[in-house]
């Protein structure tokens, strides 16, 4: 917690650097504004998306065993597919409860059983006895999301494929690049994304975990497909395009700052992998050209524990709804994108203590952010005031920018006044999509929002104030 005094520091300081910037000596041109990195129009609404539900299933948890990361190498029976009670509209139901508006369903995983209709290989849902092998599990995930309003997105592994021997994207358990072989596993690789991405209508993303290799580095060929058949979603990622970014951990938390930004093709690949990329992960790059927002993983049962699939026994290790707030403060709160992976039992449902976590969740975000004391929208300049209906304690403000103009705010700061005078209360660099500032209960009497620097006109979207007790 900074202390008042630091922060009347801070205050003083920020503003008069703003002085100094705004100030040119005598004579001189005023510096050229920066070409700034835009979003998308669906970067920007992924980006308010905010939360998201991720459902990993896969045949070897139907089949009953545990398979985080299949270093087995080992592949089932599809007959032990056999999901009695699996209802993707319950799934949804959950997510509705919980209050996110994009789901993520795990149509192939690492040991490479397909849950939908494919033709690409003879491993998945066509090949059990399982609602005859007529099941497709994607579309029925699909159909329930667009029912609820949820936008529907798929995940699948390119990177590991037991089925055919692929490990670190190449066959041979990675040692097959350029051979036959991987040519004609890229094939299949790319029938599987034509399948998915040309039968389901429009899908808010396509991730691939740990990416795809594209055709430069020995992979598939996968972008072409993606932006004939699905343009208007997110591709999550290669050295060619990567629309977010993994945030480098799995613990709930991004950087702050935290900028949408990271390095371009300008200066090294666009790689997860790569050291230019590497370093800037948790809080992106203020100087990057391309715009990767950080999206935030999580898995539900990773309280004192950590697995993104199903294993009997461990409900003790759900996170509690007033821990996974915490976690939507420091992801979703700090420019980010926050998706929380849920599990999915052998018999197809929810663990009841998932959908329980998950549902408070939804309540806590309700109440603590469904009605603003005071808000503002659609503000332009180095400074804007918001009015209290009358004096009142605040705890919590909401800034959040117009990002379809850009990254522009740098450093900014947040006063109360109280007693007719002005009291710094927080401090901050980058606003971007969204930044959620807590304190110590303060009786107000109004606030604002000064932009101590900023790399063109701040564009505020709106800035609210609450008090969460």
């Amino acid at each position: 917690m900074i202390s008042r005094r630091q922060l009347l520091r801070i205050g003083s300081a920020m503003l008069g650097g703003r002085l100094l910037a705004s100030s040119p000596g005598v004579g001189a041109e005023p510096a050229p504004a920066p070409r700034l990195a835009l979003p998308t129009k669906a970067q920007i609404a992924w980006q308010d998306c905010e939360v998201g539900l991720l459902y990993s299933f896969d045949l070897a948890i139907a089949a009953g065993d545990r398979m985080p990361n299949n270093a087995a190498r080992k592949t089932w029976d599809p007959n032990l597919y056999q999901p009695a009670r699996l209802d993707t509209d319950a799934w949804i139901e959950t997510a509705k409860a919980c209050g996110v508006t994009y789901a993520v369903f795990t149509a192939t995983h690492f040991n490479g059983f397909m849950q939908w209709q494919s033709d690409a290989y003879p491993y998945g849902l066509k090949q059990t006895s399982w609602r005859d092998g007529k099941g497709d599990v994607v579309a029925d995930f699909v159909a329930s999301c667009r029912k609820a309003g949820i936008k529907p997105g798929i995940f699948f592994s390119v990177h590991r494929n037991v089925y055919h021997q692929v490990w670190g994207h190449y066959v041979n358990w990675g040692k097959g690049k350029g051979t036959p072989a991987q040519e004609k596993f890229n094939r299949m690789a790319e029938k599987q994304m034509q399948e998915i991405c040309s039968n389901y209508g429009p899908l808010v993303q396509i991730w691939f975990d740990a990416g795809t290799k594209c055709p430069a580095e020995g992979g598939p060929d996968m972008l072409p497909i993606f932006e004939k058949h699905q343009p208007g979603g997110l591709f999550y990622h290669s050295s060619q395009r990567s629309d977010h970014r993994w945030v480098g951990n799995e613990d709930g938390h991004a950087g702050s700052p935290c900028y949408a930004t990271m390095p371009g093709p300008e200066k090294g690949a666009m790689s997860h992998n790569s050291p230019t990329w590497k370093r800037h992960l948790h809080g992106g790059d203020p100087e990057g050209s391309v715009w990767s927002p950080a999206m935030v993983d999580i898995p539900l049962r990773g309280y004192r524990g950590h697995n993104w699939f199903y294993k009997e026994g461990q409900d003790h290790i759900v996170y509690p709804p007033e821990v996974l707030l915490k976690k939507y403060l420091t992801s979703a709160g700090r420019n980010s994108n926050l998706l929380i992976g849920a599990v999915i039992k052998p018999d197809g449902t929810l663990p009841e203590a998932d959908v329980k976590s998950l549902a408070g969740l939804g309540r806590l975000l309700r109440e603590r952010f469904g009605k603003p004391i005071a808000s503002i929208a659609d503000q332009e300049g180095d400074t804007v005031t918001l009015e209290l209906p009358r004096p009142g304690e605040i705890d919590c403000v909401v800034l959040q920018e117009q990002i379809a103009h850009g990254e522009r705010v740098r450093d900014h700061l947040v006063e109360g006044l109280v007693n007719d005078a002005w009291v710094p209360l927080a401090q901050g660099k980058v606003i971007g999509h969204k930044w959620i500032h807590t304190f110590k209960p303060q009786t107000l009497q109004r606030l604002r929002l000064k932009v101590a620097s900023s790399l063109a006109p701040p564009r505020i979207r709106s800035f609210s104030c609450y008090r969460n007790g």
